[in-house]
């Protein structure tokens, strides 16, 4: 394998991997593992429920719509789609990335609603996993898109 081939294939195997821990984190805040400790921090309380809830359900509906909005643009993976427009209108008005803010807005919310070391665990390595994705992603889109760095400018997060 030559050089150049060994630097495509770690970025290609790079990418599986950061969306293959995603999925895996997200999939964790459906199942307790014991070694993890499920320990509160605090007692939960309604008003601690409530406002975790209220967290999930603003962070669903602003994922939703995101989704909405890329349409055919959809991809787990950092790198653009081939054949792709660049996405600034709808909710991409306000935020560069908000399904993946929305992901970790949701594990946030969870955690509040539990309180325990274990999700906040989770959130934390999600958020982890998610700025790199963003990182590696934004790098392909100022790429691939001329007006990125000038959308990047004007839409902050």
């Amino acid at each position: 394998m030559t050089k150049f081939q060994l630097k495509i294939f770690s970025k290609a195997a790079y990418e599986i991997i950061l969306v293959f821990f995603q999925f895996f984190i997200i999939s964790l805040h459906f199942f307790q593992w014991e070694i993890i400790p499920q320990k509160q921090i605090i007692q939960v309380s309604p008003f601690f429920y409530f406002i975790g809830f209220l967290f999930i359900i603003i962070a669903f509906i602003t994922l939703l719509f995101a989704i909405r909005d890329l349409g055919s643009n959809l991809s787990p993976f950092p790198r653009p789609k081939k054949n792709i427009n660049l996405v600034t209108t709808g909710i991409y008005r306000f935020n560069r990335h908000p399904i993946y803010y929305s992901l970790i807005l949701i594990s946030f919310g969870v955690f509040i609603t539990k309180l325990s070391i274990y999700y906040l665990f989770l959130t934390i390595i999600l958020a982890l996993i998610i700025k790199f994705k963003i990182a590696l992603e934004e790098k392909y889109l100022n790429k691939k898109f001329k007006k990125y760095l000038l959308y990047k400018n004007k839409v902050k997060y």
